[in-house]
């Protein structure tokens, strides 16, 4: 069965920028023109030339019109690390693609993310499939997954797979950590001399994956777009009940993309930024604080209810957390067996034993409950899972004690009730907007350019994006050029480096400057669902930090 809404997305034909629109005397007329400037790694140059040789200094490239070698290919597709809305089209672009430059190529579908390919799993790819994913939510076509792609046991069993089933290339779809294996695979392909291209797709729904080539990735509108959704009917509500303060978590373990994009489609009382507090040397109390002054001046005028937005990953921001964090990574990464043979709860006591003076100090002051929560089960990096840590729920207990100081003082009159909430999964598999779908759409007839022009280890791209879909411009960057190193699990790894709130861009500015306005203020938006039919301005509307990026 399906619903009425699903029947209609179906039928729902993706726009794509002109460079892929067929031409009268040409079946599929675009190819790969080289640009003159190259791309490189600014940041440990020496290590990453060392580590890729054979990708490290590649150009940049841009699509046009022109002939090309329509003959036939075999092309696998995987589905890496969360969903995001919008990699149905992806594949669907890529499918698409593929059948105009030659009927007889074909799409494997990989099983279950990156072990798909290990364990060779997967599926044809056909008409009937696209028909039933194309425009809906989820990675449900194929399902994704989280294995790491870093090691030569796994590349040689992808290469005897790939080889044996006939494939020309892998296309990756996935954010930094799914794209970083990707130069990986590519790296070692090339080493090895095995004919197999691997070409990367932007998928993310924390707008992390982002850079001077990349201006957003994909998912990321529609995730932001449903978390205002609610958020918007969490402040009607707010306005209407006017007696809570709503602590709203948000996706965003790395960067507040998302915490900021919400702000500027909502005007909540309080947005914090992680990269804000990080830059300014913030200390948990200083970030309470803030906070506790919209609560005192909106209680002043007997407004006592207010909306707050905190981004996934803030604690790490906070200096003193951060490193508290920073050192549990490491001990752990270092004595993780002497750690598990513990039992729970001699768990507080062997980090205390081991932790800095200064950062001791501040372990011992958070909750009991959240002190437990940094040493749980690791992410899958092996570090603090800081996704689990309730940082809405900490924070509302910091400023229930700064209240109580300021009650006893006389300084505030009123009674504080708060209620806590996390908005992760509601928005990872959700119809993607139209702007999504296109975008992905478009991704995946990006990548075949690629392919079909002899390239690997590269990124997808479209530039332009605030203009219409007839205006992108799909080109790609190499892998490579996007990379750093990071320590993990004790290690430097290399990885593609996550894009963080630029402090001088136009959509912090625009919540900088407004502000203090909405700290006091109930001016709430409510910006209601996505819009999939209906005026332009509202079906296939952009991100408004990508319309201020731009203006």
């Amino acid at each position: 069965m399906k619903s009425n809404l699903q029947r209609h997305r179906q039928k729902y034909t993706p726009k794509l920028p002109n460079i892929f629109v067929k031409s009268s005397d040409r079946a599929v007329a675009e190819v790969v023109k080289i640009k003159q400037k190259k791309t490189t790694s600014m940041e440990n140059s020496d290590v990453l030339v060392e580590l890729f040789p054979h990708t490290y200094d590649k150009p940049a490239v841009s699509i046009v019109k022109g002939k090309s070698v329509e003959k036939k290919l075999c092309v696998g597709v995987v589905l890496s690390g969360g969903q995001a809305p919008g990699g149905h089209n992806v594949i669907a672009g890529l499918f698409a693609a593929l059948k105009q430059r030659n009927n007889s190529s074909q799409l494997l579908g990989f099983l279950g993310g990156p072990s798909g390919l290990i364990n060779n799993r997967y599926i044809v790819i056909d008409e009937i499939v696209i028909e039933q994913f194309k425009n809906s939510g989820g990675f449900d076509m194929i399902q994704s997954g989280r294995t790491k792609l870093d090691n030569t046991e796994d590349f040689k069993k992808i290469a005897t797979n790939c080889t044996a089933a006939g494939i020309n290339a892998i296309v990756i779809i996935g954010g930094d950590d799914s794209n970083t294996n990707a130069a990986l695979l590519a790296e070692w392909v090339l080493t090895n001399q095995v004919p197999l291209q691997v070409i990367g797709v932007p998928k993310t729904i924390d707008g992390d994956l982002k850079n001077d080539m990349i201006e957003v990735s994909f998912g990321f509108d529609t995730a932001c777009k449903v978390y205002s959704e609610l958020i918007g009917n969490i402040a009607k509500d707010a306005n209407s009940a006017r007696k809570y303060w709503h602590f709203i978590k948000l996706m965003g373990r790395s960067a507040s993309h998302i915490t900021l994009e919400c702000a500027l489609n909502i005007q909540p009382n309080i947005a914090i930024i992680a990269e804000e507090v990080s830059q300014r040397r913030m200390s948990l109390k200083q970030v309470a604080h803030i906070i506790v002054d919209s609560i005192v001046k909106r209680a002043q005028v007997g407004n006592n209810f207010g909306i707050v937005l905190i981004p996934e990953g803030l604690i790490e921001f906070i200096p003193e957390v951060g490193k508290l964090i920073a050192e549990i990574n490491d001990m752990l990464g270092t004595n993780s067996k002497e750690f598990a043979a513990l039992n729970e709860n001699q768990h507080i006591d062997w980090v205390q034993s081991h932790l800095t003076p200064q950062s001791n100090l501040v372990f011992a002051d958070l909750p009991i409950h959240i002190a437990k929560q940094m040493l749980m089960d690791r992410d899958q990096h092996g570090n603090v899972n800081v996704s689990a840590i309730e940082t809405e729920k900490l924070l509302i207990e910091v400023v229930k004690q700064d209240l109580t100081k300021l009650k006893s003082q006389g300084k505030y009159l009123s009674q504080f009730s708060a209620i806590s909430h996390f908005f992760g999964y509601e928005g990872r598999s959700a119809y993607p907007s139209n702007f999504d779908a296109d975008y992905c759409y478009a991704l995946g007839f990006t990548a075949v350019s690629l392919i079909y022009s002899g390239l690997t280890s590269y990124m997808c791209c479209i530039k332009n994006m605030h203009l219409p879909v007839s205006d992108w411009k799909p080109f790609g960057i190499p892998l490579v050029s996007m990379m750093d190193i990071e320590k993990r699990k004790g290690v430097n790894k290399p990885v593609i480096k996550k894009a963080l709130v630029n402090l001088d861009g136009k959509p912090f500015a625009r919540l900088k400057a407004n502000r203090d306005n909405w700290a006091i203020d109930s001016d709430y938006i409510s910006p209601g669902p996505i819009q999939y039919f209906g005026p332009t301005e509202l079906s296939d509307s952009t991100p408004v930090s990508l319309q201020l990026e731009n203006k």
